[in-house]
């Protein structure tokens, strides 16, 4: 039996004339009792609504505004900390080589010193000649290489043509007679070109 039903049938019965209203029995009582035990559960379900979906929705979507906020806040932290590296890099990017370098500038000025006071020009030479090589030797080792152009056929994406002769032997033609300006790679890539002369 419904609920609403219950309720009309105790109406009814409540607008019965005051010959026909009895004394309350237990089972009229207990009656009563389940019907207000069942309008304090209506009452109670009613009072306690879930959380709507539009509710759900609005929790979603302050959690992904959330989630946004903190990723944007890390990218921008990121992106100033690598701008900074690198403009600290640039700044410092030959240390390295300036560092290996400066001991040939030392020898260059003991050189310099030592040509003042000098009569005999065969020690400044060989001097020079050290400084030289040891230029060179740090160069090396930094990945520096010299190309050697000299009998080797022309080749555009490693020399530079100044001029062309006439071949003093046909067998040279095409091919450089002589080097005006060395040419140098850099870990195999080539740094400057070689400026040369080459047979017609």
């Amino acid at each position: 039996m419904k609920f609403n039903d219950m309720l009309k049938k105790k109406k009814k019965e409540n607008m019965d004339t005051p010959e026909n209203i009895t004394e309350p029995t237990p089972e009229n009582l207990a009656d009563e009792q389940q019907l207000k035990d069942q309008q304090a559960e209506t009452v109670e379900t009613e009072e306690i609504p879930g959380p709507t979906a539009e509710d759900k929705l609005k929790d979603e979507l302050a959690q992904a505004n959330d989630k946004y906020l903190r990723l944007y806040a890390e990218f921008d932290n990121f992106r100033r900390r690598t701008q900074k590296e690198r403009a600290e890099a640039r700044e410092t990017e030959g240390k390295d080589l300036i560092i290996a370098l400066l001991p040939v500038l030392d020898d260059f000025e003991r050189a310099q010193r030592a040509m003042e006071t000098a009569v005999d020009v065969a020690p400044v030479k060989e001097g020079v000649t050290l400084i030289q090589n040891k230029l060179k030797n740090i160069l090396t080792q930094k990945g520096l290489a010299e190309m050697g152009s000299i009998g080797s056929p022309f080749d555009a994406d490693l020399h530079e043509a100044i001029t062309n002769i006439p071949a003093p032997t046909d067998n040279l033609k095409g091919k450089v007679i002589d080097e005006m300006e060395k040419g140098y790679t850099l870990k195999e890539r080539v740094i400057r070109f070689a400026k040369v002369i080459v047979g017609a």
